[in-house]
């Protein structure tokens, strides 16, 4: 039974697969809506079962349009500033999640749809999703980590154009400057999710997850610290027993049986 109103959740293999369940209005995301996402992957977090996760929408036409601009609307600037850290805060936790988050944009991922799809681990979109930040339009700025997570991902020249000319870029445009990993037509999109998730998950759990702590904070420091974190991170990796298992698998010519330890 789906415990949640506005998202849809399966779980099956390993693999949760979450689902932004409000098509009548392109899967907007209102303040419940960012709630529920903020709980559910803190359950995933704690779910030992889990080890990667697909986000998509529902319906055929939107991963996530947008947020909800009727409710944005009654915004002061108090609660504007508080509407942001919810959504900061939600979006962080799926960022921080510690398993591999794959978004499968299956068509408009526009304003918070960019940001939410920004903040997942690796990026797959249907040849007919289209991509933008078209906040300015609105007079108002992204306020999910748009700022933040666009130029990390594209670059500061490419992040300044897409939102302050709120424009919309189709699937090929994404790839093109590094938004999108790859591109399938539409009927082929979650298939290639799935299939993604479970090589991810043939690895060494701890092993991927160190590997993306190394690359998300080595982004937010020098190189000489991100190494040193790399080394130390590398060092440890010699302390579980999962190390062992793939070296010794590799060596005698046999898959490895990670556990996780």
């Amino acid at each position: 039974m789906n415990e949640y109103e506005h998202i849809l959740y399966e779980q099956s293999e390993g693999i949760a697969t979450v689902t932004v369940n409000r098509p009548k209005v392109l899967n907007a995301l209102n303040e419940a809506t960012v709630r529920e996402l903020l709980a559910c992957f803190a359950s995933i977090r704690d779910n030992g079962e889990i080890g990667a996760v697909i986000l998509t929408g529902a319906g055929e036409k939107a991963f996530v349009a947008g947020a909800d601009i009727k409710e944005l609307a009654q915004n002061n600037p108090v609660s504007g500033k508080q509407s942001a850290l919810l959504g900061q805060s939600s979006f962080s936790a799926i960022e921080n999640l510690g398993k591999p988050t794959i978004a499968a944009v299956n068509g408009f991922a526009l304003g918070g749809g960019c940001e939410l799809a920004s903040a997942c681990t690796i990026r797959l979109a249907a040849d007919t999703a289209k991509f933008g930040q078209p906040e300015v339009n609105l007079g108002i700025i992204p306020g999910y980590g748009g700022t933040q997570r666009l130029a990390r991902l594209v670059g500061k020249g490419r992040a300044m154009e897409l939102i302050l000319s709120g424009a919309t870029i189709d699937a090929a445009e994404a790839m093109r400057i590094g938004l999108v990993n790859h591109i399938y037509p539409t009927t082929e999109l979650m298939p290639a999710a799935h299939k993604l998730a479970q090589t991810i998950l043939s690895k060494g759990p701890l092993a991927v997850k160190m590997s993306m702590e190394a690359i998300h904070k080595g982004l937010e420091v020098g190189l000489d610290e991100g190494l040193a974190l790399e080394a130390n991170l590398f060092g440890l990796c010699f302390a579980t027993e999962d190390t062992h298992e793939g070296l010794n698998a590799f060596i005698e010519k046999r898959k490895p049986a990670f556990k996780g330890k």
